[in-house]
């Protein structure tokens, strides 16, 4: 029988989930932590809550009041969440930082929140604080936070006797006070801080549980907890269903893989990249075996099937993921149909979600309805509430609302509005079942001289289904479109960590100059005369993939040209999202490709894909 859960809508705060976890299942694995060894270790309910404690005497011993900002700059392990709810029971509100956070960022962020001290993570893979923009911030780590107190006085570990005692003693925080402030990604250079309440987020969590089933849920985070999604989901919402969360320290994507097989996980929140990088793998190693014409008319048998039978039929890839994965929760980026359609083919149920920082989760797909190309409905019944203005922008209220952003009341007047609206900035409609379907950002919008809006995010998601998964669509003269590309198979973004591999300019966020990105060009061949047999190639796959989207994009929104992006990766902001200003601006002063239209090419492309 799978597990009930409390209902949230009782809880007085965040802390209150804990609570519950320790008085229905205090012995229960909680939380675990695998290293680069492939060894494990795990906390029960009980000693996650021990440890929290813990945490809290300390933050106060340290000088920690009630209000006080506690920056948090850490990998994801145990140690972590019991600091969260450690600042929890301190009543202090939490400011995480990301990993991939320059110091510079860190460094505006640390001056725009006030914080009086920084809880650093420990290991190889932790950040430096000699080279960190945390100033002269006073330190201590995760570890010396949830350390078990020592018997000896002089030790710096000691505590009194009755630690504990004064610690249940405290006023525990309440629904409107605040548990912490997110920064945004800075694109502007201005990070701004969202304000969220303890109330804010225990109604984002009461929606999971109207779309998510309390199974015996087994996880392994992949995602970084510094970020809202995870934390909602991966860690509250796990917590309060009593869910098994395995945390990795390691890239490498062996202890990746044989993390999730010995797990033998359930269910993963994952971005759609990381669920395209196993579906490859996947891929790659059904070709080796040479059954790929096997392994299609499989999964032409088994979408007719209930899904425990589709995983029976696919049990040897099954056993891979450990035999139990059924579930995969995506959101923060474009699900490919033909990906989240592979997937359940194989008996995996792929929910995708919307959302953002500031409103918590606005829809999400359910087990009754997931359909391809929408990212579902308002989870019912719920105070959420989600209409469309009349250019259809998604505007949403309720209490899942961020409570304004920290210090900048004229930032949260211009998203939001007298009625109580928060602006999201998203453009989508909703299809004849009422399902969302996003079509891209207000901000990005291409109007062309005709007076056509044109959402480059539509025309993305069209190369990205016809074959180019890494593309950022300009305006590069008054209605003209083009793509700008990056080789199939050259991202270089790392699954595990959500970094970009490159180090040169473009990996730290600027444009390369033209005369170098030319010379760059010419290395990576295929753009400049004397190109060679295999650089021929690349071109005829590039050009196929972008008349296959024309094919499928109106009049307005069809492509003109392409242009290889010159570096690894793109430019993007420690959130993954492509600087596209940055993109737009090297667009400005280079040369597109014509679109080759042979039909030699397009045969020898399919051929290629085939």
């Amino acid at each position: 029988m799978a597990p009930s859960h409390s209902d949230v809508a009782r809880f007085a705060s965040l802390l209150n989930i804990l609570d519950d976890a320790l008085a229905r299942r205090p012995e229960q694995p909680a939380l675990g932590l695998r290293g680069d060894d492939g060894v494990d270790w795990h906390w029960t309910y009980r000693e996650l809550g021990r440890r929290s404690k813990l945490a809290a005497f300390r933050l106060r011993a340290a000088g920690q009041r009630p209000g006080d900002r506690l920056i948090t700059w850490s990998p994801s392990s145990p140690e972590l969440p019991a600091v969260y709810f450690g600042a929890m029971r301190a009543r202090l509100v939490v400011v995480p930082l990301d990993l991939r956070m320059t110091p510079d960022t860190v460094a505006r962020i640390v001056g725009r929140a006030g914080a009086t001290l920084a809880v650093l993570g420990t290991g190889r893979d932790a950040p430096d604080p000699r080279d960190s923009g945390l100033g002269d911030l006073p330190l201590t780590t995760t570890t010396a936070l949830t350390a078990e107190p020592s018997t000896e006085p002089s030790d710096p570990a000691w505590l009194p006797p009755d630690w504990e005692a004064q610690v249940d003693a405290w006023e525990r925080p309440g629904r409107d006070d605040l548990f912490e402030v997110v920064f945004t990604s800075g694109t502007t250079g201005v990070p701004k801080g969202v304000m969220l309440t303890h109330g804010a987020i225990l109604s984002s969590i009461d929606a999971f549980g109207l779309v998510i089933p309390p199974l015996d849920h087994r996880v392994v985070s992949l995602l970084p907890l510094s970020h809202l999604m995870e934390q909602a989901a991966a860690l509250f919402y796990a917590t309060l269903v009593g869910a098994d969360v395995l945390y990795i320290r390691s890239l490498n994507p062996r202890v990746i893989f044989e993390a999730i097989r010995d797990h033998r996980v359930t269910t993963l929140l994952v971005v759609p990249a990381v669920l395209e990088v196993f579906w490859n793998a996947l891929m790659r190693e059904v070709d080796r075996r040479g059954r790929r014409g096997q392994f299609e008319r499989a999964r032409r048998i088994a979408r007719h099937l209930p899904y425990a039978a589709r995983r029976w039929m696919f049990r040897s890839v099954h056993r891979q993921f450990g035999g139990d994965f059924r579930l995969a929760v995506t959101a923060g980026a474009y699900l490919p149909p033909a990906l989240q359609v592979g997937w359940e083919d194989l008996g995996v149920i792929v929910l995708q979600g919307y959302g953002a920082t500031e409103c918590g989760i606005v829809a999400c797909s359910t087990f009754d309805d997931h359909t391809p190309g929408t990212v579902g409905r308002v989870p019912s019944p719920s105070p959420i509430r989600v209409r469309l203005s009349d250019d259809g922008e998604i505007l949403v209220g309720g209490p899942t609302l961020f409570s304004g952003y920290w210090g900048d009341p004229e930032a949260t007047a211009s998203v939001m509005d007298a009625e109580g609206w928060y602006h999201t900035g998203d453009v989508a409609r909703f299809d004849e079942r009422g399902n969302l379907v996003l079509l891209g950002r207000v901000r990005n919008v291409i109007v062309l001289p005709n007076g056509f809006n044109v959402f480059p995010e539509d025309i993305e998601n069209a190369l990205h289904d016809a074959g180019l998964p890494e593309t950022v669509v300009v305006e590069t003269a008054p209605g003209r479109i083009e793509a700008i590309v990056l080789p199939p198979g050259r991202s270089t973004i790392d699954l595990a960590a959500g970094r970009g591999a490159g180090t040169d300019e473009h990996a730290a966020g600027r444009p390369a100059p033209p005369a170098l990105a030319a010379r760059r060009a010419d290395a990576h061949g295929g753009v400049r005369a004397g190109a060679s047999n295999g650089d021929d190639a690349l071109r005829i796959r590039i050009d196929t993939a972008v008349r296959e989207a024309n094919a499928h994009l109106s009049t307005n929104q069809r492509i003109e040209g392409w242009r290889l992006w010159p570096e690894p990766d793109f430019p993007r902001t420690h959130t993954l999202k492509v600087r596209r200003d940055q993109v737009q601006a090297w667009a400005a002063s280079e040369a597109p490709l014509p679109i080759v239209h042979t039909e030699g090419a397009a045969g020898a492309i399919r051929e290629a894909r085939s």
